[in-house]
């Protein structure tokens, strides 16, 4: 009623991956005076993206052939709009693992770019929903009672967050020294898994409502917003507890997650560029995301992979490109 329907799903993927953000801040901030922390900190972001798109983009599709019978989820040309800020993040965040490090100067870029997708999707045509239910009162309340209303929510959800976003952070890693599991795969899987639960939650239920397509704009805004604003915001967290300008030091093998991650970001944008998400994109986004994760030695190959079928994809779907560059900047009607 407020606001357009992506803007209204980009807040919402923000709200709903704000675990996210609390956890990988918590391990951020204590790096600043524990250079052991920076792995976990990284871990958590890198597992957190990679898991979103490798498991959670496929398991919207199969939910949707399960319950709907459908063969494929058709995107609104609108999404575009994610798809190119999507796509402008993962190019730039090639160079993050070139540098060794993160810096203010990421920060400010990919910070930007995150506002500059927030204006994009607020200028989208708002359209009229439907209400039932609970969302219903709050709907036909007054225009300030039902902002402050709604206002409320986020403040008690994000308070919660919050408060429990430090002793899940210690658990995990308590939890790992008790069992003799490595504290790194924790972090980096069983965390997100955790954390990215709400958005999974979310968007299985659109899906089984047969709004697919909405699932599908909420984990993609969930995916720009994590590889933009969390990515830009370690090193902003990092100086701030250093209590000085610092980058976010990365080693060797973090540069190699962060590679990872970028590949499968490349390849996710060129699956998209067609509007189109069907059990052949599920698959292979499947199949790439479970070799990584069983045979940890291959991440370089399997980013390479990614990188390889990425570019055919953007090859067949190169008249696709120029119309995703042009409603991403909102220079045509679409």
């Amino acid at each position: 009623m407020d606001m357009s329907e992506s803007l209204a799903v980009a807040i919402l993927a923000l709200i709903a991956v704000l675990p996210e953000y609390a956890i990988d801040f918590v391990f951020t901030w204590r790096a600043a005076h524990d250079p052991s922390q920076t792995h976990f900190a990284i871990a958590n972001m890198t597992g957190a993206n990679r898991l979103l798109v490798g498991l959670g983009w496929p398991f919207i599709l199969f939910i949707y052939v399960f319950f709907k019978k459908k063969k494929k989820i058709i995107l609104e040309k609108t999404q575009r709009v994610e798809i190119f800020y999507l796509g402008i993040a993962t190019l730039y965040s090639f160079t993050i693992p070139l540098k060794g490090s993160l810096n203010l100067i990421d920060m400010a870029i990919l910070v930007t770019i995150f506002a500059l997708y927030t204006k994009r999707a607020a200028q989208l045509e708002s359209i009229e929903p439907e209400f039932v239910g609970p969302v219903k009162i709050i709907a036909n309340m007054s225009k300030i009672t039902r902002r402050m209303m709604t206002a409320s929510f986020f403040i008690f959800s994000g308070a919660v967050i919050f408060f429990v976003a430090e002793p899940f952070a210690d658990s995990l890693i308590k939890t790992g020294t008790q069992l003799g599991i490595d504290e790194f795969l924790l972090i980096q899987w069983l965390a997100p898994i955790a954390s990215e639960a709400p958005e999974f939650i979310i968007a299985a239920t659109w899906t089984m409502r047969g709004s697919a397509g909405s699932a599908m704009k909420a984990l993609i805004s969930s995916k720009v917003n994590q590889w933009t604003l969390l990515v830009g915001t370690i090193p902003l967290v990092f100086s701030i507890s250093s209590a000085k300008i610092r980058p976010f030091p990365l080693d060797t093998f973090q540069d190699h997650e962060l590679f990872l991650t970028a590949a499968q970001s490349f390849f996710a944008v060129a699956v998209l560029l067609s509007l189109k998400f069907d059990k052949k994109h599920a698959v292979l986004l499947l199949i790439l995301f479970l070799s990584q994760l069983i045979f940890q030695q291959i991440h370089i190959e399997v980013g390479i992979l990614y990188i390889i079928l990425g570019t055919g994809f953007y090859i067949m779907q190169r008249k696709n490109i120029l119309p995703t560059i042009r409603t991403g900047l909102g220079i045509d009607k679409e």
